[in-house]
């Protein structure tokens, strides 16, 4: 099999002291590529060293809403320069958090809306963060002109979901499907079309029912893929098959299955 892992932060400290280790037992179980989203500026420079030391790594480059108080107006000119010096295959982690409630909505607003103009001058797909935003980060959407991208951690509606697709969009699900309480994203995942899902950890967190309270770590996306499979009464090699190649058709890689 060639999973790929679609959101999975590996540049963080929590896999500095075994990070090889970890992306060995990645390679050893099939999971050949891997796309690591950043959060903020003060990440990218490590980020993008990792990604071109390590085969597979594929890098995105963005301003993360959580993180709103950190990011300045200067990060987003820097933000166009580092496309111009780096190939990088998507924007982001960008989007709008509404779940936190102390963090500056308009001001969320202002970097997404300048982040998704960097994407469309770019020609490149977006990573989503969207917590309790879904339709306004949808209106807004519509407003450009994207490349489509990945909706990370889906857990809107199948109208939203709907929306998404019909703007090119994948969208993410991961080690919540292996929580069986979690029956409403494991229902979107078992109805919506094979063609707009792909796979995701969102290591080190959002971990797996069978390793709860630990780290999380791309290796678990068997997990989700298993789970995935299940709910759909499909094997896991087409499960793999399919999910790998939404996330190439995304970021536009022609790397064989």
């Amino acid at each position: 099999m060639n999973i790929f892992d679609t959101h999975c932060h590996l540049d963080v400290e929590e896999f500095d002291s075994d990070r090889d280790a970890v992306l060995a037992r990645c390679h050893a179980k099939g999971i050949q590529q891997i796309l690591v989203p950043a959060v903020d500026r003060q990440g990218w420079d490590k980020l993008l060293t990792l990604c071109q030391q390590q085969t597979g790594l594929y890098p995105a480059l963005g301003l993360h809403p959580v993180y709103i108080d950190k990011h300045q107006d200067s990060d987003l000119q820097q933000l166009e320069q580092y496309l111009a010096d780096h190939q990088l295959c998507a924007i982001g982690e960008i989007g709008l958090d509404y779940f936190v409630e102390a963090l500056d909505k308009q001001r969320q607003l202002q970097v997404f809306e300048a982040q998704l103009a960097i994407a469309c001058n770019a020609n490149l797909p977006v990573v989503l963060h969207v917590r309790k935003a879904h339709d306004q980060v949808l209106a807004i959407l519509k407003k450009y002109k994207l490349s489509g991208g990945f909706a990370h951690a889906f857990n809107g509606s199948l109208q939203q979901a709907q929306q998404y697709i019909d703007l090119g969009f994948k969208l993410g699900f991961g080690g919540t499907l292996t929580f069986e309480r979690s029956s409403k994203i494991r229902a979107r995942a078992k109805d919506l079309p094979l063609a707009a899902i792909v796979l995701e950890t969102d290591a080190p967190d959002m971990v797996v029912a069978a390793h709860k309270g630990e780290r999380n770590s791309p290796e678990y996306i068997i997990d989700s893929l298993e789970a995935l499979a299940e709910l759909r009464g499909m094997s896991k090699d087409e499960i793999a098959r399919q999910t790998t190649a939404n996330a190439q058709e995304v970021l536009r890689l022609n790397i064989p299955l």
